[in-house]
């Protein structure tokens, strides 16, 4: 098991922030939130006076529409609570999963269980079904004062129950991802403690990166824990690490970026195979970077690949993203592409692109777009909810 030493302040969480210095909360914030209207669209912020980790947007739009699920930092948060148990003042960083929406109102949210040891969340990201969410959950490891150990889970947004893939042993990077048929109806009436009873279907698969940097790929319906898969690296990539493997929507491919630190990146796609070949998401000429977390997209029957390009070094974005200035490219910007998959087909007909790139926003969106389109999102200091014209 590798275990990771937790820092009270940023640095541990780095990798999943993408902030390369400890962001400076101010104290006290504005409850009301209003959104700005220019030529690329209308601009909301979420959670404006704090740092906002792990952006993902709502892939339900009927019960959360305009949506967008994100994890706290420490301090003010400036959004308006649906209850006493929900503060807005908190000195426990990570301590909740928050969905809020444009008006700044919380729609959902979980706590952390201070009852049974959890010290924090870490690295949530929204499902392929809208029903769903997974993340990781750090307790302190076994006899240890400032070492956490890492379990991952799915909670179910109807009534947030949990499923524990993993009670312990995961790396604090794992990034996992989830996967459910998107024809599942969970019944709540139905027995919590198998993948079928709480998923309401056993198609269901899980990405995550083991702590030798490795995506693991299980699949509940051929065989489960026991006989998952680990992908290959890109060639050449060996010291390099994984972040963020998301699964497509037909659940047989990831993409994902690749890291020599924090300032060079390159974005992959893999079939979910153990004999797989990782294929390089190419830059090419008008793009202002290398893919920077690249997000699968689909509309209409058609399938996208999404990502965000910065102009600055990393992968991350300081700028007022609602001031027009900062709207013209010059932070870096949104596209997508339009591709093809085949999943178990030889290597030169797996995928295909379609098109060409399309800029759907001149500012950098990392959190994916919704999938009626309308809208994007982003994270960190401090994060946004963009709706499209």
């Amino acid at each position: 098991m590798k275990k990771t030493f937790l820092y009270l302040g940023l640095v541990a969480l780095l990798s999943a922030c993408y902030s390369p210095e400890p962001f400076e909360a101010e104290e006290s914030g504005e409850s009301a939130v209003s959104g700005q209207t220019s030529k690329i669209g209308k601009m909301f912020h979420v959670n404006s006076t704090n740092q906002t980790c792990n952006p993902s947007v709502s892939n339900d739009v009927e019960n959360y529409p305009a949506s967008m699920l994100w994890l706290n930092f420490k301090g003010t948060m400036a959004v308006n609570a649906p209850d006493s148990i929900y503060t807005t003042t908190t000195r426990i960083q990570h301590d909740r999963l928050t969905v809020s929406d444009t008006a700044g109102d919380v729609k959902w949210y979980l706590m952390i269980d201070k009852d049974k040891g959890e010290v924090q969340f870490q690295d949530p990201e929204w499902s392929t079904h809208g029903g769903f969410i997974v993340s990781l959950r750090g307790k302190r490891a076994e006899g240890e004062n400032d070492i956490l150990d890492y379990g991952i889970f799915a909670v179910r947004m109807a009534d947030k129950k949990k499923f524990w893939f993993y009670d312990k042993g995961i790396t604090e990077t794992a990034t996992p991802h989830l996967w459910v048929d998107p024809s599942a109806r969970p019944d709540s009436a139905a027995s919590d403690t198998t993948v079928k009873g709480f998923f309401g279907t056993d198609k269901v698969r899980l990405t995550y990166v083991s702590d030798k940097d490795e995506i693991v790929f299980v699949d509940y319906a051929d065989g489960g824990v026991k006989n998952a898969k680990k992908l290959k690296k890109p060639s050449g990539r060996s010291k390099w690490s994984i972040d963020s493997p998301l699964i497509s929507p037909d659940g047989n491919f990831v993409v994902y970026n690749m890291k020599d630190g924090e300032s060079v990146w390159e974005a992959y796609i893999q079939e979910l195979s153990d004999n797989s070949t990782p294929v390089k998401i190419e830059r090419v000429a008008g793009m202002v970077s290398d893919p920077a977390q690249p997000h699968w997209f689909e509309f209409n029957g058609r399938l996208f690949v999404l990502w965000a390009e910065f102009t600055g070094s990393q992968m991350l974005n300081k700028a007022d993203l609602m001031e027009e200035s900062a709207q013209d490219g010059s932070v870096g910007r949104t596209v997508m592409r339009e591709i093809r998959l085949a999943a178990d087909a030889p290597s030169d007909l797996a995928f295909e692109w379609v098109d060409d790139m399309r800029e759907i926003a001149p500012v950098p969106m990392t959190g994916g777009r919704s999938p009626d389109g309308k809208f994007l999102a982003t994270g960190t200091n401090p994060a946004y909810l963009l709706k499209l014209p």
